[in-house]
């Protein structure tokens, strides 16, 4: 089985715009280079404006007196007076100047894909992503298989950086989920934020195939167990060079 990307997908890789989803400016921000989660740096906020940024998405910042905080990170964690970033990113910096943060949501395939969520299928999977899943719904992977609502951050999942044209999954991450029926997997449809199921060409959402090795995911046994974990040990996408 391949790759199949649905309409709304292609779309959006070859057209969807940067577009800027929070913006916080304030004299109240300071910087901190290792005061967060195992030495993770910190951009905090004395007045708690940062509870609208989300996990998993970008935020870049413009204004510090630092230069080399004016960048973009990947938000590793968020609450309303901090936002964790990787460690060896940051400058210390005190509060006082005016700093603007913004996060924004571009058309990469991985910010596409930003705290999404996967279904596994028995069967052969459709012709291509267009189309109404088929088989029989096995389980949802989320991240740890916690309770995922459409829309919503939360338990969604994450790919890392591209590597040498391969979008694999995040490797902090656990991917799982409770089964749901007894069956084979045999297809997997991963969908955007929104969870946009049945026939559709807005959807953003790719389908691909299922094995123990080799596939574009790979499980340790493909026979699903209703009320039994399911693990994901790999995902790998690769954009074709020619």
């Amino acid at each position: 089985m391949t790759l199949r990307l649905s309409t709304g997908l292609r779309n959006a890789l070859m057209s969807k715009k940067a577009e800027a989803v929070t913006v916080v400016t304030g004299t109240t921000i300071s910087f901190s280079a290792d005061g967060g989660t195992g030495g993770r740096a910190q951009i905090l906020d004395s007045g708690n404006g940062l509870g609208d940024f989300v996990k998993r998405k970008k935020i870049t910042v413009a204004g510090a007196g630092t230069a080399a905080n004016n960048a973009s990170f990947e938000i590793l964690s968020v609450a309303p007076g901090i936002i964790e970033v990787a460690a060896g990113t940051i400058v210390t910096e005190a509060a006082g100047t005016s700093i603007v943060l913004v996060s924004a949501e571009g058309g990469s395939m991985s910010d596409l894909f930003r705290n999404s969520v996967l279904d596994i299928y028995s069967g052969v999977q459709p012709t291509d992503a267009d189309q109404g899943e088929t088989g029989t719904k096995l389980v949802s992977i989320t991240l740890s298989s916690g309770a995922f609502t459409d829309g919503l951050a939360d338990s969604g999942i994450n790919f890392d950086e591209a590597v040498a044209g391969v979008l694999s999954k995040d490797d902090d991450e656990v991917w799982s989920g409770s089964g749901l029926a007894n069956g084979t997997a045999g297809w997997f449809r991963l969908y955007d934020n929104d969870h946009m199921t049945g026939i559709s060409t807005t959807g953003v959402r790719l389908d691909g195939s299922i094995a123990t090795s080799g596939a574009q995911m790979n499980l340790s046994n493909t026979a699903i167990t209703a009320g039994g974990t399911t693990t994901v040990d790999s995902v790998n996408l690769t954009m074709p060079a020619s």
